[in-house]
């Protein structure tokens, strides 16, 4: 299989890993959105999130949390923390190897979550439709 991450979590290509252990591996990414942004990926390879291992996705979330911590312990200016995973082309995710993006915030960097008036809030009876649907689908 040929996936940049793969080569990466195998040891196989250059990376400024922060982190590993014996399911992750935690690195700076290539191109960060802020000074310290980190990509926590398991070292099994998972496409999607339906690929993956749950005990992978709980050290992935385990590591996150610790990467946060150094982000806020160290001297890199740091205000918060956001945590970001695109699952699905449609999600933004380019590369097809599961993983969680560690991100530091600044006040007034500009990044953040978008939306318009289009996310006013909605109908119960369309949010309890949807639960139920959801409810259905959950296995």
């Amino acid at each position: 299989m040929s996936c940049a991450f793969c080569e990466i979590v195998a040891g196989h290509a250059p990376a400024s890993i922060v982190h590993e252990d014996e399911r992750t591996v935690t690195f700076l990414d290539l191109h960060p959105v802020a000074t310290g942004h980190l990509l926590v990926a398991p070292r099994r390879h998972s496409a999607d999130l339906s690929e993956l291992d749950p005990e992978d996705g709980a050290q992935l979330f385990r590591v996150g949390m610790g990467a946060a911590a150094a982000l806020r312990a160290s001297t890199l200016p740091v205000d918060g923390v956001n945590f970001f995973l695109a699952d699905g082309e449609a999600a933004g995710q380019t590369v097809l190897h599961v993983h969680l993006h560690v991100i530091p915030r600044r006040r007034g960097d500009g990044l953040g979550f978008r939306h318009g008036a289009e996310l006013a809030a909605r109908p119960r009876a369309e949010l309890d439709a949807a639960a139920a649907e959801l409810r259905e689908a959950w296995t």
